[in-house]
């Protein structure tokens, strides 16, 4: 293999592969970049068993040929270069990868050409182009609800999906004491996907979300990997799809639509304000805000042995029947944060009953959160106060 490429040209593609191989555990052909030399094309492959990476550069193209170098060497010695005409070639008995720049000249092992194995090929037919900022969108609110733990297989994946009731698409992210999802509409890439939808598992999304950019993508489905691929067909990204049966998330999203249920609507930044502050008074035992409601008054309040206690009332709209409720305070704020709407509303199940949180200028997003469990037997009040 023999071949002179632009520094710049390449080093965003190296960055992007480097990315997902392991730093320094894993077998040594997991963190390997290889190197494909064919036609007038360099291609820049990785994967760590999962995810799979490939990008076509241009270059001036001398001999043809495949090598495979240590990934994170190769990039970071790419990246300190200036920008420039490199010379790539591997010497007679495919030892050694030599990298030349001016008077710059190193050398770096190769791994056995036999560790190779093809990379998926992008399926062409059937493929739909969307939008890879609006994906980034996706990922970004419903990801935080997403199980981390890999055991919990469905939940530990973000779940995307046609409606059963309308045309729309559901994208969802589920915990266990949290659950999002954002509908929209989108016809080809409905038509796309099958009638369960498609599971993405978390570890994978942070990835996939790196390697998105505000373009236009393209992408399909085969029956094992999902693929994206950039509009001009230079860069790809793969991964698994996974298997897992997802819940039925319709019954509780059922529940926290009927009739009675009591609803709060809050100012949401004075709200995430106030949430901040209280914060500070939790601790590891008590990471809870308490809400009390008095009419029109939303009381809220924490406490800690050690921090002292802390309380702060904000006017808003409430009815219903509820007298108090607990909510993780950090998860609320998250929560309040993935909304863009001035007011947003809870809708209120029960002290212990699942909890929906709406806003008008986000009608397609909802979000779900469980209440903590009330055990303490005494609240503040003024009184105490005094």
């Amino acid at each position: 293999m023999y071949l002179k490429v632009f520094r710049d040209d390449i080093i965003e593609g190296l960055q992007k592969s480097a990315a997902i191989i392991p730093a320094k555990t894993g077998a040594a052909v997991l963190r390997t970049i290889w190197l494909k030399v064919e036609n007038d094309t360099l291609r820049i492959m990785s994967t760590d068993s999962n995810l799979e990476f490939c990008g076509w550069y241009n270059a001036e193209i001398v001999e043809q040929g495949l090598v495979g170098v240590q990934g994170r060497s190769f990039y970071d010695l790419i990246r300190k270069l200036p920008p420039g005409q490199i010379t790539l070639r591997v010497d007679q008995d495919a030892q050694q990868l030599s990298i030349q720049q001016n008077s710059r000249k190193y050398k770096l092992p190769t791994n056995e050409a036999s560790w190779f194995t093809d990379f998926s090929e992008f399926p062409e037919a059937g493929s739909v182009f969307w939008s890879g900022d609006f994906l980034q969108e996706l990922i970004d609110r419903t990801a935080y609800c997403i199980s981390e733990e890999d055991t919990m297989e469905a939940i530990a994946c973000m779940n995307l999906t046609p409606s059963k009731t309308t045309d729309h698409i559901e994208a969802c992210g589920l915990n266990g004491h949290q659950f999002a999802m954002t509908r929209f509409l989108q016809d080809d890439l409905r038509a796309l996907l099958p009638e369960g939808g498609v599971l993405i598992q978390r570890k994978f999304l942070a990835e996939l979300k790196k390697w998105l950019s505000a373009d236009e993508i393209e992408m399909n489905i085969d029956n094992k990997r999902l693929f994206f691929r950039t509009a001009d067909k230079k860069e790809q990204f793969s991964l698994p799809l996974s298997f897992y049966q997802y819940p039925d998330y319709n019954a509780f999203l059922s529940k926290i639509r009927e009739d009675g249920v009591c609803q709060l609507t809050v100012d949401r930044l004075e709200m995430v304000d106030t949430l901040e502050r209280i914060m500070i008074f939790n601790t590891d035992n008590n990471r809870c805000t308490y809400f009390q409601f008095a009419g029109n008054e939303l009381t809220l309040y924490s406490q800690g042995q050690d921090v002292g206690t802390a309380s702060e009332s904000l006017e808003v709209e409430f009815s219903g029947d509820l007298k108090k409720i607990a909510f993780p305070t950090r998860n609320l704020i998250e929560i309040l944060n993935h909304f863009q709407s001035e007011k947003v509303t809870f809708r209120l199940t029960g002290a212990e009953g699942p909890c929906g949180v709406i806003g008008a200028d986000d009608s397609d997003y909802q979000v779900i959160i469980m209440p903590m469990k009330i055990v303490e037997e005494t609240y503040y009040s003024e009184e105490d106060g005094n």
